[in-house]
């Protein structure tokens, strides 16, 4: 034993100081590596084969092939679905920035109550989605419930139908998501705004550089790294949309008429209303194919541009 130990700490006198730096860094890496290879990968992989087989819960998995995968693109549900995911996307990605930057921009310009107006903007995302999409459901309901409907009605207005409508119903759910993730894109965005240097700032006044261009030419491009992040967590964020669609709708989730359900939903209930797990796990796959090519995709383009 003591000449073994002998013989390792000639080894590890015999390294380099670089080889020592790499065998310390992937030490201390280890732990997490091994973890998250068991809590992610692994279930990732599980999920993939559990998706050719017919399994229920109460009889043993069955191999069948690419037949879940075929009754998936046959499913009509499947990409009403599937639309409804992408309209989330679509839609609540670039309003969720575009609102966030604004605030931001203007928000780090304020001297007065800064932290107590930023805290404001972030409260949103600390509360539970339960109870910002119930209290927001209440905002929907009809006179004399509905704050909304109560003000249309004041200015003279019809009352809207709002989750009873199969075409305002997606927008209605939107909005309280894109409410709560207002508040940490906020923060990032001024985060961001203040890593710039104010000397970039500062030379171009000098030079008489209009605001608009000082954001064109300076601010934009600057903030690329923060854009990048943001696109890609917002993304990730609205093809995943679940909490808020399930309460805000909790008598009929994802209706009226399945026009407001995700895939997160749709797998949620093949798999624990239908107990079709084999089934579920092929729409799991599909949802982590879809969050991937999106998430290459933007980056490819952001980083291109």
């Amino acid at each position: 034993m003591i000449a073994a130990r002998a013989k390792s700490t000639r080894l590890w006198d015999g390294l380099s100081l670089s080889h020592k730096r790499v065998l310390w860094a992937w030490t201390f890496l280890a732990i997490p590596i091994l973890f998250y290879s068991v809590i992610r990968f692994w279930p990732t992989l599980q999920a993939i084969a559990l998706s050719f087989t017919n399994w229920s819960l109460m009889r043993p998995a069955s191999f069948v092939g690419l037949e879940n995968y075929t009754r998936l693109v046959q499913d009509p549900l499947f990409w009403q679905v599937f639309r409804n995911t992408f309209l989330y996307l679509i839609i609540g990605t670039p309003i969720s920035l575009l609102l966030s930057f604004a605030i931001a921009y203007y928000l780090d310009r304020v001297q007065f109550m800064h932290g107590l107006i930023r805290a404001i903007y972030f409260l949103p995302f600390l509360t539970t989605a339960a109870a910002m999409a119930w209290v927001w459901r209440w905002f929907y309901q009809p006179v004399p419930i509905g704050v909304i409907n109560g003000f249309l009605t004041w200015v003279g207005l019809p009352q809207q139908p709002f989750l009873r409508s199969t075409v305002q119903a997606l927008p209605a759910v939107l909005a309280p998501a894109v409410w709560a993730g207002l508040g940490f894109q906020i923060i990032i965005f001024i985060a961001g705004l203040r890593a710039i240097p104010t000397s970039y700032y500062e030379a171009a006044r000098i030079d008489g550089v209009s605001e608009f261009t000082i954001l064109r030419r300076i601010t934009l491009p600057l903030l690329k790294p923060t854009i990048v992040f943001l696109v890609v967590f917002s993304s990730i964020s609205f093809l995943r949309i679940f909490d808020q669609v399930y309460n805000i709708n909790f008598n009929d989730p994802g209706g009226p008429l399945n026009t407001t359900k995700p895939l997160v939903m749709m797998i949620y209930q093949t798999a624990f209303k239908s107990f079709d797990m084999g089934y579920a796990a092929a729409q799991t796959v599909v949802l982590f194919a879809i969050l991937l090519v999106v998430s290459l995709i933007q980056l490819r383009v952001l980083k291109d541009r």
